[in-house]
């Protein structure tokens, strides 16, 4: 069921690139100064608990359909090494529970993993690093991750779990903060090359590229308004497949403490070609230590 790997697929890359949109810094407002182009220094830690759901009863393959949900939780822990807040190591791991034909919208709680229409499970772990290439711009960073799969099948009876390949992820970020400390600019390019036997995923062998712009507009250093806009392109690099969508959604942030703020985000996929036309409602806590 080729809707429904590329609804669960699409709500992963929202989820990534949404989770990276956290912000903080212990030497001020945590939201408006450490976006994720920047890095934390040595022995500092910085955890993500980013939980993304995404829901569809349409696609672009047969219009209306029976509702899909496919909830996504992550969590990303880096710690800072090195002196000049250059480089940072970390492990990711993702969790999913989906479920399909028509059940309701929160029925991922369940874990039931009844036959043919809900799995869950933790789907796959990344290693990753997060560096500045360049020593005097400190507002552009690059962080690379290698994703392995833990799933044994795709699919089973029907229901879409997770990708079942390997992910090379490089994501790169650049942010710009207007004068007045208002208005903030981020931008992100995700590319991901997924490899793998061409049999055992809808995805190996292909490249995507998943451009993105954030506009932040901040009314107090602790809370922040946003609005953002995604493009997300499959290139096929020998499995015979393209696609795009294309999102457009908004949220809010909190600074809660000093380490801990929240986010709240909404996004909308408003066009697409073979892919699902869903929702996704997306909240995230983050820390940094």
């Amino acid at each position: 069921m080729k809707k429904i790997k590329y609804g669960i697929l699409f709500a992963g890359i929202i989820m990534f690139s949404l989770s990276g949109f956290s912000q903080d810094d212990p030497a001020g407002s945590n939201i408006q100064n450490l976006t994720p182009s920047k890095l934390i220094g040595k022995g500092q830690w910085d955890i993500k608990w980013f939980n993304n759901l995404y829901t569809e009863t349409e696609d672009t393959f047969s219009g209306d359909i029976p509702r899909n949900v496919f909830f996504t939780s992550t969590l990303d822990i880096f710690t800072g090494v090195g002196e000049n807040k250059r480089v940072n190591l970390g492990l990711l791991l993702e969790f999913r529970s989906n479920t399909t034909g028509g059940r309701g919208v929160f029925d991922f709680l369940s874990f039931d993993g009844e036959e043919g229409s809900a799995r869950s499970g933790l789907t796959s772990f990344a290693p990753a690093v997060k560096f500045t290439p360049f020593k005097n711009v400190n507002n552009f960073s690059i962080q690379s991750a290698f994703f392995i799969p833990l799933v044994d099948n795709e699919t089973e009876n029907g229901v879409f779990l997770d990708q079942n390949g390997f992910i090379w992820q490089n994501r790169f970020f650049y942010d710009y903060t207007f004068p007045g400390d208002k208005w903030q600019l981020f931008s992100e390019l995700n590319s991901e090359v997924n490899f793998g036997d061409k049999d055992e995923s809808f995805a190996n062998n292909s490249l995507r590229l998943t451009p993105g712009l954030f506009l932040s507009y901040f009314p107090s250093s602790n809370f922040t308004i946003l609005g953002l806009v995604q493009h997300s392109q499959l290139l096929d690099l020998g499995n015979d497949f393209t696609q795009n969508f294309t999102a457009v959604g908004g949220g809010v942030k909190f600074q809660l403490s000093q380490p801990l703020n929240l986010e709240l985000l909404y996004t909308n996929f408003v066009r697409g070609n073979d892919t699902g036309l869903g929702q996704t409602f997306n909240i995230g806590l983050r820390a940094v230590l």
